[in-house]
């Protein structure tokens, strides 16, 4: 006996809007709403998925006319969710779960909490000490990078993603960074200022949604490439603003270079 198909098509909806919101790529959306519906049965049922946007339906002469339109806004990357999201549908073809155990499994993925703030805090810093040090920084331009990094998270959590928009935010924290980074250098903690403000930026660059965006282009996925593309260039573009913003300004200030 088949499962209820409504069910079924809104388990898929909501395994498809995670997805999209955890920043997956369209093709890996498509595919595992794909899976979820077939092994319950349905065959009528179609799917058209953008970066923002999922559209679903169902229905011939044996089956229930089934439609749905729903808005996903681009948010940040949370793999963890993409990861379970996957596990699940591959659970899902193996053992055949009921569709109200997929559901509830489907609530825990969308509620599961981030790390604690303090591990993410760490982990920016130690990012941005380590790039530092790929791009030839010594260990002390590896300390202010660390310390640089581990604020601009801290401001990132509680400041900008709480009360600012996207492309504000991204410009404000590289300001922050690029004036730690000066603040550090003139305290002397660190040689070289350009590998200090490079390493401590690295958190904010979108390289998960320029690599989607490449791999949408590759699945011939145009439309959706190019929103990724165009969100992934707005960053950057942002934080370019507020890296010369503060480089600009300290020049006014100094009457010359800073290097």
């Amino acid at each position: 006996m088949k499962e209820n198909e409504r069910e079924v098509l809104n388990a898929a909806v909501m395994a498809g809007r995670i997805l999209l919101e955890s920043g997956a790529e369209i093709f890996r959306v498509e595919d595992t709403m794909g899976r979820m519906i077939k092994k319950y049965g349905i065959e009528s049922s179609s799917s058209v998925v953008f970066s923002n946007a999922l559209f679903i339906t169902s229905g011939n002469e044996k089956e229930k006319y089934f439609a749905k339109v729903m808005h996903i806004p681009i948010s940040a990357s949370r793999l963890d969710k993409v990861a379970a999201i996957n596990q699940l549908s591959r659970e899902i073809e193996a053992n055949g779960y009921p569709i109200s155990e997929v559901k509830e499994k489907l609530y825990e993925i969308q509620n599961m909490p981030q790390k604690p703030e303090i591990f993410r805090i760490l982990a920016s810093g130690i990012g941005s000490g380590c790039f530092c040090y790929l791009f030839a920084g010594n260990l002390a331009d590896c300390l202010a990078a660390f310390l640089a990094g581990c604020i601009l998270y801290a401001y990132i959590i509680f400041i900008s993603n709480r009360y600012l928009s996207k492309m504000v935010a991204n410009i404000t924290g590289s300001a922050l960074v690029t004036l730690l980074a000066l603040l550090l250098y003139h305290f002397f903690v660190g040689d070289h200022l350009n590998q200090m403000v490079i390493g401590s930026i690295i958190p904010l660059l979108p390289g998960v949604s320029f690599t989607n965006s490449i791999r949408e282009f590759a699945e011939g996925d145009y439309i959706s490439g190019s929103v990724r593309l165009l969100d992934a260039l707005l960053v950057i573009f942002s934080i370019a603003i507020g890296v010369g913003l503060v480089f600009s300004i300290y020049n006014r200030l100094t009457g010359g270079g800073m290097l």
